[in-house]
């Protein structure tokens, strides 16, 4: 067991393009519950989703482009370059096959704060470490519409009482990048005796 997570761990990858089949909402329910085995202070467990798929996924995309249009990612014209730049990306979102959107509900303290997102985070790795035993590949994004207030509205959350840590795209990969290299510990590790 103890080979199979770290084989996991090493050979997990973000996955940018998806096949059209749906992964079964057991699985992904049996998925997002491996998440739950995240450490948690107090046992909180502040991890809530919200899980965007068939014809659910329309609004959420249709909410996405507009508040892309509110920050100036995309222009507000309806002239054709700007039509088609909508179009594509309406697609390329249609094209995954889930969008999990993960929140918690903030702490006015920023240290209980801070532990919330940690865990959350704990939460979200744990999920792509258990998805990609079950060959379904996750892109963890941080996106600007995650710092929308009318796109929280959008989605029925109120950004003054929840954080939107991040959304993950799922579904079988279409195509698993190569493994990149990692700086060396040695690089990173400062050792004070």
């Amino acid at each position: 067991m103890t080979i199979l997570l770290l084989d996991a761990i090493k050979e997990r990858r973000s996955i940018y393009s998806f096949k059209k089949e749906e992964v079964d909402i057991e699985l992904l329910k049996e998925i997002f519950t491996f998440g739950t085995y995240a450490p948690t202070h107090y046992m909180k467990e502040p991890w809530q989703i919200k899980l965007y798929q068939k014809s659910g996924k329309n609004h959420f995309i249709e909410e996405v482009i507009k508040s892309y249009q509110r920050i100036g990612m995309i222009k507000t014209s309806k002239d054709e370059k700007t039509l088609k730049m909508i179009d594509s990306m309406r697609e390329f979102l249609n094209a995954i096959p889930h969008h999990a959107l993960i929140y918690y509900e903030k702490e006015n303290d920023p240290i209980r704060n801070d532990e919330e997102y940690a865990a959350v985070c704990a939460f979200i790795q744990n999920v792509q470490l258990a998805a990609w035993q079950y060959g379904v590949g996750v892109l963890w994004t941080i996106t600007p519409y995650m710092y929308d207030q009318e796109f929280h509205e959008s989605v029925g959350l109120d950004s003054d009482v929840v954080k939107i840590a991040a959304v993950l795209q799922m579904g079988f990969p279409k195509k698993v990048p190569p493994m990149r290299e990692r700086t060396p510990i040695e690089g990173k590790l400062e050792i004070i005796t």
